[in-house]
This record gives C-alpha cells, sequence and structure tokens, in this order.
C-alpha cells in the first residue's frame, strides 16, 4: 500500500513531506506491511533532532490511529484509505462570509474605539491605563 502510493524511489525529502511518509509508515505497519528500512531512510533525511522527533510523532501516530480503525474495520484497505488516500473534508470559505474590517484589517467595531489613535504625550503614556478604564 505504501509503496503503492508514495513509491520509495526518491532522493531527498523536506520535512512535511517525511512527515507525512512516517504517518503512512506507521498505518503501513499496524496494517501488516512494516518498512523499517524506509522509515529509517526517511529519518536520516530530517536535519536536526527537533524535526527527528517530529517525524517520530507522526510515526507513531500513523500506527495509534491505524489500530483504532482497526478495532472498527476489519479491511487493511479500507483503513488505508481513510487514513491515507483521503484527504479529509475540505473547508471551503464563500468570499461573501469573509467579514471586512475596518483599517489595518481589524474589525469595524473596533474602529470606534481610539486605542490605537492615542497620542503619547510622553514614553510612560503607553504604560498607563486608557482614560474609559480610569473612571
Amino acid at each position: 500500500m505504501y509503496e503503492r502510493s508514495y513509491g520509495t524511489d526518491w532522493e531527498t525529502l523536506e520535512k512535511p513531506a517525511a512527515t507525512e511518509r512516517a504517518f503512512a509508515l506507521g498505518v503501513a505497519a499496524v496494517l501488516g506491511e512494516p518498512r523499517p528500512d524506509e522509515y529509517e531512510r526517511i529519518l536520516e533525511t530530517v536535519a536536526n533532532s527537533y524535526d527527528r522527533s517530529i517525524v517520530e510523532l507522526a510515526y507513531q501516530e500513523g500506527k495509534r490511529k491505524a489500530s483504532g480503525q482497526r478495532d472498527e474495520i476489519d479491511d487493511d484497505e479500507t483503513v488505508w484509505e481513510s487514513l491515507v488516500e483521503d484527504d479529509g473534508p475540505k473547508t471551503t470559505v464563500d468570499e461573501d462570509d469573509v467579514p471586512t474590517g475596518g483599517r489595518d484589517g481589524l474589525p469595524s467595531v473596533l474602529d470606534d474605539l481610539d486605542l490605537l489613535d492615542r497620542p503619547l504625550d510622553d514614553e510612560l503614556e503607553r504604560e498607563r491605563l486608557p482614560e474609559f478604564l480610569r473612571k
């Protein structure tokens, strides 16, 4: 399943691709197709120990999710498709629903407040409470 979806003919990987492949390898390991050599190759591509830990976590997460799915679904192909090949629900935003803000991309309700326009008489003015909070 892994080789069909990703292939093993690669030279270098960026961190996102390495993380994605590690997750898929974790799923494949639970489904009875472990590929420790491919997993080690992927780990060798990451630049530092932090990135390596991210890739290792992705592998463990793939194993965890596949184990959970195996409890509910018997078909390996279905588990693979639901966790690896299915991109999940797409989120789309209708451009008419995007709020158009006031100045500087802030919501227009903030235009009424003068927090951003307060003149600073001296450097300590920045530390003082706004007038509406001093009352």
